[in-house]
């Protein structure tokens, strides 16, 4: 028996545009005369218990996050889901895995299904691209890390300030050749928050050589490739900013494999995870208000609905730095490389991003 997609490949269309025809959605003429050919062609019958349920989904909301995995999007989510169900919507979790590819298709989803608007942490500033919800005035809500667009609300921690804020902590403690270690260049995270470290770097003493940056992925690996670079540095790093809790465990467990333990080398992460006062020595930490984002991203989205025609809305809590003994100050070169009788602990995690 053929289904949905069997139409959209002879018609050479894609599945979304198939259910947008046989819903009476605005579609080409053309478009529709080929789907329509296809039905024909192949017998195909909508079923209508389906699509009574289709129309139902104007009372769900998607949610499109960058990993399910990081705890940020975990408390994220919760937000989103304790306003949305004040305003009797339910909420469908989709996990983007940070690739525009596969954000796409879940856009096409939603828009496919009614949904009754989406919230979404963008996984690119250059792939995203939100244009199919907009033509279609779906009501979109970007989460985290905000696409340059100023067509859509959108909601945020102080990114940029928050990293700020932890490297005038280092400098303050007396470190002073201090790394960054950030995400990927196509992050909106990533770059605000190397944004702020290198403003405080700048503020405090003008450079006369290049600042210590490591571009990886967000994900427990990347964090351990990058602080193993660092260290192999002829002139290595006394503290560093890690910008995401995930690389945070990898960079610890580079430093454990050196005997190298914070504070001896200051260690600082953004993403004030579970396990972060569980590690010995306590990680130092920038607290995101992840649940207080994903509550104002669902108010925001609903204010949406039922004004369509508002304009706009940017909306940035603050961070708040957590400062904790990784940070407490350099040690002694020789103290440093030798080996530590303390472990940190890092969590079991093995993937992660962004936030």
């Amino acid at each position: 028996m053929p289904n949905i997609y069997d139409v959209a490949k002879a018609a050479e269309v894609s599945p979304a545009t198939v259910s947008r025809v046989l819903n009476g959605a605005r579609v080409s003429p053309e478009r529709v005369a080929r789907v329509l050919a296809a039905c024909a062609d192949l017998g195909f019958r909508p079923n209508r218990v389906a699509r009574g349920l289709r129309r139902r989904s104007s009372e769900v909301l998607a949610l499109i996050i960058a990993d399910i995995e990081n705890p940020f999007f975990t408390a994220l989510a919760r937000g989103v889901e304790d306003v949305a169900r004040s305003g009797n919507l339910s909420v469908v979790l989709c996990n983007a895995d940070d690739d525009p590819q596969k954000e796409a298709d879940y856009l096409e989803v939603a828009v496919a299904e009614h949904m009754a608007g989406v919230v979404i942490s963008p996984a690119s500033l250059t792939e995203t691209d939100l244009g199919v919800l907009l033509d279609r005035d779906v009501p979109v809500v970007a989460i985290d890390r905000s696409p340059e667009s100023s067509t859509i609300d959108s909601v945020g921690a102080a990114e940029e300030e928050g990293a700020y804020e932890a490297t005038r902590h280092l400098l303050g403690q007396g470190y002073r050749r201090i790394a960054c270690i950030t995400g990927p260049r196509v992050s909106w995270a990533a770059v605000e928050r190397l944004r702020g470290f290198l403003r405080a770097c700048r503020e405090n003493d003008p450079p006369r050589r290049r600042p210590l940056v490591r571009y990886a992925d967000f994900r427990v690996r990347g964090g351990h490739q990058a602080m193993v670079e660092l260290l192999d540095l002829r002139d290595p790093p006394d503290a560093v900013l890690v910008t995401n809790n995930l690389m945070a465990a990898g960079a610890l467990e580079a430093m454990h494999e050196r005997g190298i333990s914070p504070p001896d080398v200051g260690l600082v992460s953004f993403g004030d995870a579970f396990w972060s006062h569980l590690v010995q020595p306590a990680l130092t930490t920038v607290h995101q208000p992840a649940y207080e984002v994903g509550r104002a991203a669902a108010e925001l989205l609903l204010r949406r609905r039922a004004e369509p025609t508002l304009e706009p809305q940017r909306v940035v809590l603050p961070t708040r730095l957590e400062v904790r003994e990784s940070s407490t100050g350099p040690r002694p070169v020789a103290v440093r490389h030798a080996p530590s009788s303390r472990r940190p602990v890092p969590p079991a995690r093995s993937a992660g991003t962004g936030s």
